[in-house]
């Protein structure tokens, strides 16, 4: 399984570090199999030790440059970062990130060779038109997406479930992902949306779940250590 953390704007550098340091010291008997990410924002980016992958929850699409408020791969550099999470929802609607513009940013750290993990989901007025409407949503956020790449794994988090407690049900998880499974074959599929401590063991359990994207309930050591550990 894949356990993957996103903090989006919250925590610091120093609240970051405890964080790791209980992480390192609650998962010392995870499965050797898992795997696990951390994707603090930009001003707790360190060299942490332990046995996970620190990403960059985005990052401009150049080495370095005159693009006032970016980092780009210079900056991720200088911490070993080979890993970032690419077209979340929050970054679609409140930075307005066009599928264009996605494309252009996976291509291009494609081409840096990074680990990719890479966000598609539906709002809710999709997802009441049907399971039709919602596949069509999905599957045209692949547009310009190289879904081959040997380093891409797939989120997939209904927009609708993302901070609001309600997470999608086990019929909806598990058609949504034999239907994207279908279209990416053997990458990884993550999902997101509420996931918690409650709900990890049902969720993980679904055929075609490979591992899941965690907000708010990653912020807590203790409770994202309950959730790779059940």
């Amino acid at each position: 399984m894949i356990y993957a953390a996103n903090f989006k704007t919250n925590q610091t550098r120093k609240s970051t570090r405890q964080y790791i340091e209980e992480l390192n010291v609650k998962l010392c008997t995870k499965d050797v199999r898992d795997k696990i990410y951390i994707f603090p924002p930009f001003t707790a980016l360190d060299n942490y030790e332990g046995n996970f992958t620190i990403g960059a929850q985005n990052a401009y699409p150049v080495h370095n440059g005159a693009f006032t408020g970016e980092i780009g791969v210079e900056q991720l550099d200088e911490f070993g970062i080979k890993t970032i999470l690419i077209g979340h929802s929050e970054r679609r609607e409140y930075m307005a990130e066009t599928q264009e513009k996605v494309a252009q940013k996976c291509a291009f750290f494609q081409a840096q060779g990074f680990e990719i993990i890479y966000c598609i989901g539906e709002p809710l007025s999709i997802r009441e038109k049907g399971f039709e409407p919602v596949m069509e949503y999905l599957l045209a956020q692949f547009e310009g997406i190289d879904i081959h790449y040997d380093k891409l794994v797939v989120a997939y988090e209904p927009i609708w479930a993302i901070g609001t407690g309600r997470s999608a049900t086990a019929e909806e998880i598990s058609a949504t992902h034999s239907a994207l499974k279908k279209v990416i074959n053997d990458t990884p599929l993550l999902y997101g949306g509420s996931v918690k401590p409650a709900n990890i063991k049902e969720i993980t359990s679904i055929a075609g779940v490979d591992g899941v994207l965690v907000g708010s309930a990653s912020l807590d050591a203790d409770s994202f250590s309950q959730m790779v550990l059940s």
